[in-house]
């Protein structure tokens, strides 16, 4: 029954529909005309008979079609057609052979899915008529559309959603809140399925909305956000204009209400207690009170105050930024004995007042505040605090420079005992009575070596040291005249030969180490030993200095070049104290513009009127002088290092090299042997001792003359080495105890001389002890490279014989 009704309610919209579109369920092509075919088209037929176009209906299909039967589309029909069957048609494109086919006899176009126009509005398909035989095309493919026909199947969506909006509380009626929008996928071009009417469903107590807008409207004005801040309000959305049948859709609106300055601070206490010690120092915080705001933000920030004048002297209020508390803080020091409790006044008001609702009452609150003082054990206190005493600097050791007082200030009144701090006063130069607290000097005073004296002064309770004060004192030590005054430099003149009388020569000033309190004022004269002076003379200028002046004409210095003036400084007192100082006066040579050139007890002052050039020879005459004496320095140095004693000779200097083989036999020149020949000299040996035995040498032979003609050593019986030896020890023990130097004597062993030589030895070690004669006649044999030294011994030897004889 039901699936009969629901065919019939298609089958009146299918007839709806139709009656809608009556003017183009029919369409007929034209006959032949531009761009339905050209000439030689296969679509043509022979004989050159006109084309004919196609005839079929206009093609709509109703969305949502939920019957069993396969839905008509309509109808393709080309008027070639005779009805034998001979033509078949077909279709493709969008949907073809799937949502929609065709019979291939009659062109009938079904629908065998159910379509949704919201989600495709139309397809688009191609048409053919082709020979069944020949399977050609009887007339040219044409484009054809089916459209989908819309029905109210979409209800209304608010596709924004969720909707959060915000009203001021206390706004005045219709204040727009919000807009919201609903979204209906019908289509809005054929009839009324997309046209969408807004209403409330809940909260119409309060809020309003537009129909047609959808814009949300406050319906009262007293909406108090401390009462409630927040509502939820449902919206719906109705197609079809709101008629009977149409589909809505819902949306629930979240309305925040924000807050107004619309509530005054209020304290929550009329009166707060609080309690404190009078030593609490000034800054300390008492206590906090807060005045309570039903706003939120910057509604509830408030600042607060103290009322009363007696408050704003002893007490400060400020307040805490992130709690919003009133902190109370001690402003002046307390002091349970003059008052024990205070009364504040603290006033609380808002910061930001809104004058849209100053009509509502006075934005601010009060309450009272009251301090309780608690009395401590307090310290005494000085009184008055005078921090500065005066005492001369000549008082006696025990004399009052002053008293110094403190009370306790706690009702007991306890007695006080008073000391200095040593700390302060190291060196104990003033004391104190321990119950009066009167200020005495303890060492001599001196105001110029510590004009000024800080000490600070302890006052404690007799029965409690540890309740102690402190007060710095400064003492000021009055200046007494007990300084003479003084020259204030060892001053030195210098005079002029040829001086005038009445030439300034100095002017002279004094320093006192003392200071009176009306000034310095020195007076200046001779002293007595200085009346008989006809030199000079002295002026007091009267403003602390003195002139100098020349009392005759011109100087000698060769009769006296220093004179010595004493001069008496006396000052103002009292009493009047003097001292004498000297001047020395020096007597210089000057030119003829007094400028000074010399003076005796000094160098010679070059001119400055000397010219560039003549200085510069003057250096270059000191810089020739200074390397004449380093050169002599030097040369006598070298000289000095070659001249050392007979004790101390070397015996190094001796040693001659004589590595010069010469050029052969003839070569007579090339080293003088007289060198060689005075190593052997042995003159005074000759001259002390004639010669040796008879038995230690040839016949008529001298030993010396032998000594002095042979180059080597040749013992004689009477020879005295003595002296060597004790040379020998000397030089043994300075090379013992000079540990600074390497010792020079070396000692060598020559092991092995060579081979294969076919001259014998030399050397005459092995005849040193003998006193035997020698024949060089052996020389002769070693060849013609020692013919020169065979015939100069062999010559040597005849000469000796020669003189013996």
């Amino acid at each position: 029954m039901a699936k009969g009704l629901w065919g019939f309610l298609w089958t009146m919209l299918l007839l709806f529909c139709a009656i809608q579109e009556l003017g183009s369920w029919a369409m007929h092509t034209a006959v032949e005309g531009p761009g339905l075919g050209e000439p030689g088209d296969p679509a043509l037929l022979a004989g050159g008979r006109v084309k004919r176009g196609w005839v079929w209906n206009q093609f709509f299909v109703v969305e949502e079609y939920t019957g069993t039967e396969p839905l008509y589309v309509g109808k393709i029909h080309s008027d070639s057609d005779e009805g034998d069957g001979s033509i078949k048609y077909t279709i493709s494109g969008e949907g073809a052979g799937t949502i929609f086919l065709i019979d291939e006899i009659t062109g009938d176009i079904h629908a065998t899915e159910r379509l949704d126009r919201e989600q495709k509005t139309f397809y688009t398909l191609r048409a053919q008529a082709r020979d069944r035989q020949t399977d050609q095309l009887l007339e040219p493919e044409s484009e054809f559309i089916i459209k989908v026909q819309d029905i109210n199947d979409s209800e209304p969506r608010f596709l924004e959603g969720p909707y959060i909006g915000s009203v001021a509380e206390l706004s005045p009626i219709g204040t727009s809140v919000m807009q919201v929008m609903a979204s209906d996928a019908d289509d809005p071009t054929y009839g009324s399925s997309a046209r969408v009417v807004y209403s409330v469903l809940e909260g119409e107590q309060h809020f309003t909305v537009d129909s047609k807008t959808g814009v949300i409207r406050t319906a009262v004005a007293d909406l108090d956000r401390e009462t409630q801040d927040r509502y939820e309000v449902v919206i719906r959305a109705t197609d079809m204009a709101g008629q009977l049948g149409g589909l809505s859709g819902s949306t629930t609106v979240t309305i925040v209400v924000t807050d107004v300055n619309d509530n005054p601070p209020r304290f929550p206490q009329k009166m707060y207690q609080f309690s404190i010690v009078e030593t609490a120092p000034v800054g300390t915080a008492i206590g906090r009170v807060k005045a309570e705001d039903s706003d939120v933000g910057e509604n509830t920030d408030m600042t607060y105050q103290v009322k009363d004048e007696e408050g704003v002297e002893m007490f400060k209020v400020t307040t805490d930024s992130n709690t919003q508390e009133a902190v109370i803080t001690v402003q002046k020091p307390l002091d349970y004995e003059s008052k024990k409790v205070h009364t504040v006044v603290v006033e609380a008001l808002n910061k930001f007042v809104d004058p849209r609702f100053v009509d509502l009452g006075t934005f601010r609150d009060q309450t009272i505040v009251r301090v309780s003082v608690l009395d401590v054990d307090e310290p005494p206190e000085f009184r008055p605090p005078s921090n500065l005493m005066e005492v001369q600097e000549d008082a006696h050791v025990g004399s009052v420079v002053g008293v110094v007082t403190a009370l306790d200030p706690d009702t007991a009144n306890h007695p006080v005992r008073y000391a200095i701090d040593r700390s302060t006063d190291a060196e104990r130069i003033f004391d104190i009575d321990a119950k009066t607290g009167a200020i005495v000097t303890g060492k001599v005073l001196d105001r110029e070596t510590a004009g000024w004296h800080n000490i600070t002064v302890l006052a404690m309770e007799a029965d409690n040291h540890s309740q102690v004060s402190r007060a710095s004192l400064r003492i000021r030590i009055l200046d007494v005249n007990d300084n003479p005054p003084e020259l204030a430099t060892p001053y030195e003149a210098s005079v002029c030969e040829d001086a005038k009388p009445g030439q300034l020569i100095q002017t002279i000033s004094v320093v006192d180490r003392d200071e009176p309190q009306s000034g310095h004022r020195f007076y200046f004269t001779l002293a007595p030993e200085a009346t008989n002076n006809h030199h000079f003379s002295l002026l007091d200028i009267q403003d602390n200095t003195a002139a100098v002046h020349t009392q005759r004409v011109g100087f000698n210095r060769q009769e006296q070049d220093v004179y010595l003036l004493p001069i008496l400084v006396v000052d103002s007192g009292p009493p009047a104290l003097s001292s004498t100082g000297t001047l020395t006066i020096r007597v210089c040579g000057c030119d003829s513009n007094g400028a000074i050139q010399s003076c005796n007890s000094t160098a010679y002052v070059v001119s400055a009127t000397l010219s560039p050039g003549a200085l510069i020879a003057l250096l270059v005459c000191v810089l020739i002088l200074v390397v004449l004496v380093l050169l002599i320095l030097t040369l006598k140095r070298h000289h000095k290092s070659h001249l050392t004693s007979e004790d101390d000779e070397d015996m190094r200097d001796n040693v001659i090299k004589y590595n010069d083989e010469g050029g052969g036999e003839q070569d007579t020149e090339a080293y003088d042997m007289s060198a060689l020949r005075s190593l052997y000299d042995f003159s005074e040996i000759k001259a002390g001792d004639g010669g040796g035995g008879p038995g230690e040498g040839a016949p008529g032979r001298n030993p010396a003359s032998e000594l002095h003609a042979l180059p080597q050593w040749v013992q004689s019986p009477d020879l005295d080495f003595s002296v060597f030896r004790d040379y020998i020890c000397r030089k043994v023990e300075q090379a013992d105890e000079d540990l600074s130097v390497p010792p020079y004597d070396s000692f060598q062993t020559y092991a092995f001389e060579g081979s294969d030589s076919p001259v014998p030895s030399l050397s005459s070690i092995n005849t040193w002890s003998s006193g035997s004669e020698q024949d060089f006649s052996y020389l002769g044999g070693w060849g013609p490279r020692f013919r020169q030294l065979a015939a100069l011994y062999a010559g040597r030897r005849g000469g000796e014989d020669s003189e013996e004889s």
